[in-house]
């Protein structure tokens, strides 16, 4: 059958265990180009820049066993629940169709769409189950029903983990060299940088990438992908176009508004939920972080440039996915031993590891570190190997950079 065409893969999590090994010494590197200045991120006494007094094998051995096991029944419970939740809202909202209830839904059930995104997230980790069929069949239903592409996405997403933290080879959310940044166009800024348009770029990533990148995540013959994994992003792509057949086709049985009411604006929601949690894992932290270049650049050195956020009441509701630190250096952990491994973890991290801003119920104070983020922080030098994010003041002062 189609749909399990391509099915067979190696798995995410081994190529990341690859970069693992290949980062184990790193740690006791010196840096050859002296201290971070205060102003770029590095307090008195601590430079967040220099390579760590330890090896990712040391964090790796203060994280119990009983973390890295990957329970299929449990995995697969989440998403009983999570589904059940989605049909629930929507039998809701068809029931009563009123415009009281309406926004309750848009949001709630944005919000699970985002909940089945990072469920289908850890199918393209293999953090799932053990299973590779099992990940690629449930990772197909969750993120094709959501218009994402999984092989695509997961392909890419491999990348990002492999690469995090390094100005080029990273792939989302990445900082633009200077002279690419000079090169954008006001509308490309203008939708870049300008609150809330990034929070609706997810969309056009999967179909364009970022600038300064070429490809698509929906093409076959994409330079993202290798020539043996075409035949998985085709069964992507077809599910995909699946999922948007039948919206089209309920579209002409039940009216397009009742299905953009339904789905599309609940779509939105979830965008907007992605783009602002993956930025905010790799941004706007209080003190600028680095990115690295060249020989600076390490697997460990990258994975510690990102952050840990709170969610409040929705840290349970999207799977803990604000445990970034420990998930982005081994991302083979199943998503709900993260916060346990994270809690020994940090002993080993110490100053590495930025304690999260304890949120309420509602994580209102990470607005203020987004649209900051957002608004300062536009692109890096072209050269060096340690390098922090610079501000634009003159950004939108024409219609042309100068």
């Amino acid at each position: 059958m189609a749909v399990f065409s391509g099915l067979r893969h190696f798995s995410i999590s081994n190529s990341d265990e690859a970069a693992e090994a290949n980062a184990d010494g790193e740690g006791l590197k010196t840096l050859q180009k002296g201290a971070v200045p205060a102003e770029n991120g590095g307090d008195e006494g601590f430079d967040p820049a220099a390579p760590p007094p330890f090896r990712i094998s040391d964090i790796r051995a203060a994280i119990p066993a009983h973390c890295w096991v990957k329970d299929p029944w449990w995995s697969c419970s989440y998403v009983v629940k999570d589904v059940v939740i989605v049909l629930g809202l929507l039998a809701a909202a068809a029931y009563l169709d009123n415009w009281a209830f309406w926004p309750v839904y848009w949001f709630a059930q944005g919000t699970m769409f985002w909940a089945l995104f990072v469920l289908g997230h850890d199918c393209g980790h293999g953090s799932f189950s053990d299973s590779t069929t099992l990940n690629n069949v449930m990772g197909h239903f969750l993120h094709s029903s959501i218009l994402v592409p999984f092989h695509g996405w997961r392909i890419s997403h491999r990348t990002h983990h492999q690469n995090h933290g390094h100005v080029e080879n990273d792939e989302s959310w990445v900082p633009l060299p200077e002279k690419i940044y000079k090169k954008l166009g006001y509308s490309t800024k203008f939708l870049r940088y300008k609150v809330p348009f990034p929070l609706f770029a997810y969309p056009i990533y999967l179909w364009y990438r970022s600038p300064g990148k070429s490809g698509s995540h929906f093409d076959p013959n994409s330079t993202l992908f290798k020539p043996s994994e075409r035949k998985m992003v085709i069964t992507s792509t077809t599910c995909w176009f699946a999922m948007l057949g039948f919206l089209l086709c309920a579209s002409f049985f039940v009216g397009p508004l009742l299905v953009f009411k339904l789905y599309g604006i609940p779509y939105l929601i979830f965008v907007a939920w992605l783009d602002a949690v993956t930025y905010l894992h790799h941004h706007g932290h209080e003190k600028k972080l680095p990115w690295y270049r060249g020989e600076e650049w390490s697997y460990l050195r990258g994975g510690l440039t990102t952050v840990d956020r709170d969610y409040g009441l929705f840290n349970k509701i999207h799977h803990d996915i604000g445990t970034h630190v420990i998930h982005h250096l081994f991302p083979q952990i199943p998503h709900y031993h993260l916060v346990e491994a994270t809690r020994v973890a940090k002993s080993v991290l110490g100053e590495y590891y930025r304690e999260p801003k304890k949120s309420g119920p509602i994580p209102i104070h990470l607005v203020q570190s987004l649209v900051e983020s957002i608004q300062h922080d536009h692109y890096v030098s072209d050269t060096g190997d340690v390098v922090f994010y610079q501000t634009d003041d003159k950004q939108f002062s024409s219609k042309k950079m100068e």
